[in-house]
C-alpha cells in the first residue's frame, strides 16, 4: 500500500467517524426538535378550535356527533380533531378523524393505537368540552424522514468533498518526496554527490541530511577499499617480485650463491603469506562474519595465548606481569579477536625493540574493563606520527612489518567496543589496550 493511500485510508477513516459521529449528534437534536414542533402544532390546532368553540357556541349540538371539514374546524390538512364532553360524549369531529373516535378523557399528550394505527394526540380541556387534536404516527415519520433525508444529503455530499480535497492535498504534500525520488532514479550507479533538492519542507530536510550522510559513508567506504586494494598491489607486488628476482638467481647459480638466493626466495614468500594473512583477517573484522564461537577466557588466558602466538613462537624476550588479585571473570569478546588484538601488539613491540631489550605485558582492572599494557623500548615516537600508527599499510621508518598489525588492531576495537591508546615515551612506547568484562 502506497504512503499515499496509507495516509488518505488513516485520516479519511478519522474524517468519516468525526462527520458521522456529528450528523447522527444533528439529526437527532434535529428529530428532537422536529418532533416537539408536531407536538407543539398539535398544542396551537386545539387552542385554536377552543376558541372557535368559544366564539360560535352553536357549532355544536350536545350529543348529535356532528362530521366537520378541517377547513370548517380550522385545523391543518391530515390532522384529527375532536370535541367532546366530560361525559365522553362526541359532540363533533374532523373527516379525518377514526371511527372509533379518539381517546379523551385525560388532558395532555399520549400515544394510543386506534384501529391498528399509531396516533399522537393531545386533549385540551375547555370549560365544559375536550378538544383533542392528533396526527398519525406514520406521517410524523415519514415528514420527519424527509427532512432528516434532506439534512443528510449536504453534510454526505460535503464528507465526499473532504475526502477528495483530502486525497488531492496530500499527493500535493508528497511531491517533494517524489522529487527526492526521482533525483536518485537519474544518478548514476557511481554517482555519490549529496542530494541539493530545494525548496523542502522541514519534515523532509532529516530525511535528506540522513541520505547524504549515507551516501558520503558510501564514498568514504568505496574510497578506502579503492586505497585498500591499491597499496595491497604495492604491498604484494614487492614480495612477488623479489621471490621472482632470487629464484632466477639461484636458477642461474650454483652452491651457496643459490642457497642464499634460495633462502632469500622462501623470506619473500613468508611475507608475502603474513600480508596475505593480515589481509583476510582485516576483511573479516570488517566485515559481518562471526568470531564467536562458544569459547571463554580470562584475561590471563587471553595475555598468555597471545604471548604463545607472538612473534612466531619466539616468545623469549616477553615478560608478562600479573597483578596480585586477577579475577577469573571471561572476556566479553570473541576469545579468537581478543588474541589477535593483543598479540598483534606485542609482534609491533617485538618489531621496534632492539633484539637485547625486552618488552613487558602488563594487566590490570579498570572499572568494568581488564587493561593490557604493552610497553616496548624502541625509538620514541612523534606526536605526528601517532596519528597515523592505525592506517592500513603505513609503517614507520624502515620497518620489516605491512603495515596492517596495527590497523587490525583498531578495527577489532571498534567491532567488540573496546579502547586503544597510544603514549610516546622518551625511550619507546606505550599501548593500553581495554577490552570488557562479561557481568
Amino acid at each position: 500500500m502506497s504512503l499515499r493511500l496509507r495516509l488518505t485510508f488513516k485520516l479519511g477513516a478519522a474524517f468519516v467517524l468525526i462527520w458521522t459521529l456529528a450528523a447522527a449528534w444533528m439529526l437527532n437534536d434535529l428529530r428532537k426538535q422536529m418532533m416537539f414542533s408536531l407536538d407543539q402544532r398539535l398544542v396551537a390546532s386545539a387552542r385554536m378550535v377552543a376558541g372557535l368553540m368559544e366564539q360560535m357556541p352553536d357549532l355544536v349540538s350536545v350529543g348529535e356527533g356532528k362530521r366537520f371539514g378541517a377547513e370548517q374546524l380550522n385545523v391543518p390538512g391530515g390532522m384529527a380533531c375532536q370535541v367532546s364532553s366530560l361525559r365522553g360524549e362526541i359532540l363533533a369531529h374532523s373527516h379525518s378523524t377514526p371511527d372509533q373516535g379518539l381517546e379523551s378523557r385525560q388532558s395532555g399528550f399520549r400515544d394510543q393505537i386506534i384501529d391498528g394505527a399509531s396516533w399522537r394526540s393531545f386533549t385540551l380541556a375547555r370549560g365544559d368540552l375536550l378538544i383533542t387534536t392528533a396526527d398519525r404516527q406514520v406521517e410524523r415519520e415519514a415528514l420527519n424522514m424527509s427532512i432528516l433525508l434532506a439534512a443528510s444529503v449536504p453534510v454526505g455530499v460535503a464528507l465526499l468533498g473532504c475526502l477528495c480535497l483530502l486525497w488531492l492535498g496530500i499527493g500535493q504534500s508528497l511531491v517533494p518526496l517524489n522529487r527526492m525520488r526521482d533525483a536518485l532514479r537519474r544518478r548514476s550507479a557511481d554517482s555519490l554527490e549529496p542530494l541539493q533538492i530545494h525548496p523542502l519542507p522541514s519534515e523532509l530536510k532529516p530525511l535528506l541530511d540522513t541520505q547524504n550522510q549515507l551516501l558520503q559513508r558510501i564514498a568514504k567506504t568505496i574510497e578506502r577499499e579503492r586505497r585498500l586494494t591499491g597499496d595491497a598491489a604495492h604491498e604484494l607486488r614487492s614480495p612477488l617480485t623479489a621471490i621472482k628476482t632470487h629464484l632466477q638467481v639461484a636458477r642461474m647459480t650454483e652452491g651457496a650463491a643459490r642457497d642464499q638466493s634460495l633462502a632469500h626466495a622462501e623470506e619473500g614468500a613468508d611475507r608475502l603469506h603474513r600480508t596475505l594473512e593480515q589481509l583476510l583477517l582485516l576483511a573479516r573484522v570488517e566485515g559481518s562474519l562471526s568470531f564467536d564461537d562458544g569459547l571463554q577466557s580470562s584475561a590471563e588466558q587471553v595475555a598468555r595465548l597471545a604471548i604463545q602466538d607472538a612473534n612466531a613462537g619466539d616468545n623469549r624476550r616477553i615478560d608478562l606481569v600479573l597483578p596480585d588479585t586477577l579475577p577469573e571473570t571471561p572476556v566479553e569478546m570473541p576469545v579468537g579477536l581478543a588474541v589477535a588484538a593483543l598479540r598483534n601488539l606485542l609482534d609491533n613491540a617485538l618489531r621496534h625493540t632492539p633484539d637485547d631489550t625486552r618488552v613487558e605485558l602488563s594487566l590490570f582492572i579498570t572499572g568494568d574493563q581488564v587493561v593490557f599494557r604493552v610497553r616496548d623500548h624502541g625509538a620514541p615516537i612523534s606526536s605526528e606520527d601517532l596519528q597515523n600508527l592505525t592506517q592500513r599499510f603505513w609503517r614507520n621508518g624502515n620497518s620489516a612489518g605491512c603495515g596492517l598489525g596495527l590497523a587490525i588492531v583498531q578495527a577489532i576495537v571498534q567491532r567488540c567496543s573496546c579502547s586503544l591508546t597510544f603514549d610516546s615515551q622518551t625511550d619507546g612506547l606505550r599501548v593500553d589496550l581495554g577490552m570488557p568484562l562479561r557481568r
